[in-house]
């Protein structure tokens, strides 16, 4: 198959063939479905998280897609999957929803922490009654801290030049 160049797709349209398009992610939920839906945001990371609700079964695991990929995948480490199914193991809801998020900005464990927020804002939207334990444990609370400004003068937001006596 040859690259795409301007040339190339310019002559392959006036043809009439068709373009390589690249295919949909998969496990896309229908627009029609009603979902809960929850804005997260860390650091520099902004998350939508929606909540598909479904019949609780015994032997699915949790089914969650971060940016059209399995969230085991888009988070390698151990650590960042706990932080980001953590509201949903507090409340023993493994089986009772399909979650999909779309994470924009910022590094993984930003996102993780973006995801995290939009869950616990989505699991309260979808029952009230969730709030109390959620905010007790601390996952409705928005971390705030970003990275400082670069000051002028300093080579970093608070580091000087370093003093020279002559």
């Amino acid at each position: 198959m040859k690259t795409a160049t301007k040339k190339n797709i310019k002559k392959e349209v006036i043809k009439g063939k068709s373009l390589p398009v690249k295919e949909a992610a998969p496990n896309i939920v229908k627009k029609s479905e009603k979902y809960f839906l929850g804005i997260g945001r860390r650091k520099t990371s902004t998350a939508q998280a929606r909540l598909y609700p479904q019949k609780k079964s015994d032997g699915q695991s949790l089914e969650m897609i971060v940016n059209g990929m399995e969230y085991k995948k888009y988070f390698p480490l151990k650590k960042l999957q706990e932080i980001v199914i953590s509201p949903i193991n507090l409340l023993h809801l493994q089986n009772r929803f399909k979650i999909s998020c779309i994470v924009s900005g910022g590094g993984v464990p930003s996102s993780a922490g973006a995801i995290r927020l939009g869950i616990s804002r989505a699991l309260i939207e979808a029952n009230p009654i969730f709030k109390k334990p959620l905010k007790r444990i601390g996952y409705l609370t928005r971390d705030a801290r970003k990275k400082e400004r670069k000051k002028p003068g300093l080579k970093k937001a608070r580091r000087a030049p370093q003093w020279q006596k002559r």
